[in-house]
Order: structure tokens, then sequence, then C-alpha cells
């Protein structure tokens, strides 16, 4: 079995890799250098995409040449904030936190639970780039979707217990505000729902099954 080092000092991204990479065949752990996790400076880029490659080549110093290392970044986008917290929601999650993000939002509350939809409207966006020993693998996930009035606390992380996700069509994809679909959360935010039932909408999820589609493809060209 290979083993992934996954920069991350989050369990709940740690899970969510190791949900994925278990049906390669790949140990997912996490990255640590003297039992800890090293420390990365923080690129400055409104990119999500150049902040995780940064990271990863930032990362690569601390594995082998041969080694399987992977770094992920993600973000919440609220259209109303003009993309804020955006790259800075690890920092925004640390300061001001959801429940600030709820008071920023305030003014924006409907009695028409369709219409919160499409005014507190937001996106989950995520970046993951994954050194395989000789390439670099990059691909991103974008989870569409909106904040709620009041937080859902329980199995989720960051600020999923204020993020819901629009509902999906039979195909798995992301339908418009408003619109219902035969695969929903109903209204429940990510930080109220069970694991297995978020990777149908998650960004992170569709960033890792298309990274992992690639290394499946790859391992079966070889």
């Amino acid at each position: 079995m290979r083993r992934l080092q996954f920069l991350t000092g989050n369990m709940g991204k740690l899970r969510e890799a190791q949900y994925h990479f278990e049906q390669l065949g790949i140990e997912v752990v996490a990255l640590k250098v003297d039992g800890e996790v090293p420390i990365i400076v923080e690129p400055q880029s409104d990119d999500l995409g150049s902040v995780s490659l940064a990271k990863l080549q930032q990362a690569k110093q601390f594995v082998g040449n041969d080694e399987m290392i992977m770094v992920e970044d993600s973000g919440l986008f609220v259209d109303a904030l003009n993309g804020f917290p955006g790259v800075y929601s690890s920092n925004a999650l640390q300061t001001i936190g959801w429940g600030g993000l709820l008071k920023l939002l305030s003014h924006l509350e409907s009695e028409d639970p369709h219409q919160n939809q499409r005014l507190r409207s937001a996106k989950f966006k995520s970046s993951v780039c994954l050194w395989d020993g000789s390439v670099v693998i990059q691909e991103q996930g974008v989870c569409p979707g909106w904040i709620t009035i009041h937080p859902t606390e329980g199995e989720g992380f960051g600020f999923d217990p204020v993020f819901a996700p629009y509902d999906l069509d039979d195909s798995g994809t992301a339908l418009s505000a408003g619109i219902s679909g035969p695969i929903s959360t109903h209204g429940v935010p990510f930080g109220g729902i069970e694991l297995e039932e978020k990777q149908k909408f998650s960004h992170r999820q569709r960033a890792l099954s298309a990274l992992v589609e690639k290394l499946r493809l790859s391992a079966e060209a070889s």
C-alpha cells in the first residue's frame, strides 16, 4: 500500500481524503515533522490554485522526491460580500468566525426561504495539488449554495455550520437557487449532515474525486 502524506492539521479534511483514496489502496496520513505539522508560509494571492501550488512546493522539502504528498486549499466565497472571505477564509474563521459572518449578512434576510438562497448565495471552492513522486497533479472543485440564517453544528468543521448546498439533479450537477432537486439536504447546512451525505455535494469531494480518477487512469496506463 502506498502512503500519501497530506499537509493538514484539520482532522475533518484528513477524514475526507482518506475516504477517497482508500479505493486506490492508498493510505493517507497527516504530514508531520518531529510530531508536528510543519509551518508553511501563506502565499499572498487571490487565486486558490496558485496558493495550493505554492504550498505544495514548500511542503515537498519535508519528504523524499519519490514520496507522495498533497496540499488542499479551500475558501468560502460569499457573493454579497464580493467574494469575502475567499482565500482568507482560514483567517476569517479564526477572527470573526461563522458567527461574525452571520452578522455581516444579517440585513439580507427574507421570509421566503428561496429568496434567502439568492440573497445569501455563496460557494465553497477547493484546489488540491498532489506530487505523485514524478509530476504535479492539480484539480479544483466548486459547491454552490448559500449562508443559512441559523447555524447547525454537528459533524462539520470550519464554516460548515452556516453553509447549505444547492440541490443536485440525478447526475449530481448543482441546480440554481430555489430549484428543488432529487438530491438535497433540505436546507440543512453541512454542519448538520453526515460525512457520507456531504460527499454528494462537497467542493473538496469534487476536487479529490477528479484527482483520484487521474491517478487511477495513470496506474492503468502504466
